[in-house]
């Protein structure tokens, strides 16, 4: 099969696609058969009826025309495979030739992704700032409250109620008149500033006694409240009493009861190592987007309005599925969320170009490095796969293969390799802590 390719616009392309006559009478041969399945001639079990009797049952014009529906798209596929093309959407086809004993000559008009010729030069010393993987005394000083508010004991204060404070209450809410059960408390130990019945409750209670009242009304969300308490609700809570946190001295004695250590020292010591490794984990996926990120904005290239479309759309139909997750439409989530279909569209279209233009870098990358990918390669990712969704891993490689999904894996797996190597060769500067926000 010979393939021409010509540029008709700025990504679109036109594949003049030329199939040898041995290539068309085996397809065309295919298709006889099919349809010799599909119609009933007498005298003839299915299948089995020959090329004249079929021609003069259905006529020789629809043969063709099915062996065309039939064919054309492998034909196709295996053209722009062959000039490693990226397709996006269908072909606009024409045929040109299609005559016994002749090639079939057809041209396939289509648009393509853009491609990114890179060289090392383009892509090998990105400058970035790691982020500082060496715990501050702030961060320290926060998980040594984090214990000492475990084993903090309750006393009674003589004031009016701050933010963390634990106060006795009685609830109840109603809506339309009607008892709200699921939202009755008696003699309830509630944590101020913990949001567990929304925000208005959290900003009433402050600077309230033993004895006062606050009503207010909030709105529920299904998904934290369940379908049945969603809504608006009107609360009435009264405040019985008010207690405050005595947190324990941050001493060897409280270490010795917090951990296995026996000095608060010892016990700083593990924190900041501990703290440490975790930093070191968030600091490489931190340097992996600052490196890709530092990339992308050095690219200038235009993309086509349907790709960002297809991507934009795509990203608005996840939220959809997120907000039905929830039991809320699309609408209803956004609504909590302060945000309208204009703000999502114009975000989804931002992070769209943004998605399009790093994998179109990273495809750049994969080509300048002639990356492929192994077998093994993609076994460990389809095993992983497997392991994840409980299935077999031979059964998940085939519904992959069949689907033509796993042309899709092999992609990331690619993309993945060349965001290594754009790392392992960039240059890496770290933030001192002081630096960080």
């Amino acid at each position: 099969m010979q393939t021409t390719v010509e540029t008709t616009d700025t990504h679109t392309v036109k594949l003049t696609i030329e199939v040898p006559p041995e290539q068309v009478d085996k397809d065309l041969d295919l298709t006889y058969r099919a349809i010799a399945r599909e119609v009933k001639i007498p005298g003839f079990r299915p299948g089995k009826a020959p090329k004249p009797l079929i021609d003069a049952q259905v006529g020789r014009d629809v043969v063709l025309e099915e062996f065309v529906n039939l064919s054309v798209p492998g034909y196709f596929r295996e053209a722009v495979s062959d000039e490693d093309l990226a397709p996006i959407g269908d072909p606009e086809v024409d045929v040109e030739q299609l005559e016994p004993g002749k090639s079939f000559i057809f041209t396939a008009t289509v648009e393509v992704r853009p491609r990114l010729e890179l060289t090392k030069a383009d892509y090998e010393g990105v400058k970035v700032l790691r982020p500082s993987t060496q715990p501050t005394e702030a961060d320290i000083e926060s998980w040594i409250e984090r214990l000492q508010r475990q084993f903090a004991e309750l006393e009674p204060v003589d004031r009016p109620a701050q933010e963390t404070d634990l106060l006795t209450v009685s609830m109840s809410a109603t809506r339309g008149g009607e008892p709200i059960d699921g939202l009755t408390r008696d003699e309830y130990l509630y944590s101020v500033g913990s949001g567990e019945f929304g925000e208005t409750m959290d900003a009433k209670l402050p600077g309230t006694k033993p004895g006062d009242i606050v009503e207010f009304d909030e709105e529920l969300p299904a998904e934290r409240f369940g379908e049945e308490l969603a809504g608006t609700a009107s609360f009435r809570v009264l405040v019985k009493d008010v207690k405050a946190l005595r947190l324990p001295e941050p001493n060897d004695a409280f270490a010795s009861t917090a951990s296995e250590f026996d000095t608060i020292e010892q016990l700083r010591e593990d924190l900041r190592e501990k703290l440490t490794e975790v930093k070191e984990r968030e600091a490489e996926g931190v340097v992996r987007d600052r490196v890709l990120q530092a990339l992308v904005d050095t690219v200038e290239v235009e993309l086509p309005e349907s790709l960002i479309a297809d991507e934009t759309d795509h990203r608005v139909r996840h939220a959809e599925q997120q907000a039905s997750r929830y039991g809320l439409t699309l609408d209803q989530m956004l609504e909590m969320q302060g945000w309208d279909r204009d703000r999502l569209a114009e975000d989804s279209r931002e992070h769209a170009v943004r998605a399009i233009k790093a994998d179109l870098v990273l495809e750049g990358v994969a080509r300048s490095e002639e990356l492929e990918v192994t077998a093994e390669e993609l076994g460990v990712q389809i095993g992983q796969m497997a392991q994840a969704y409980d299935r077999d891993p031979k059964e998940l490689a085939k519904q992959l293969d069949r689907s033509g999904q796993i042309v899709t894996l092999a992609g990331d797996i690619i993309r993945s390799k060349a965001l290594d190597i754009l790392v392992e060769r960039a240059d890496i500067t770290e933030e001192s802590p002081e630096e960080q926000p």
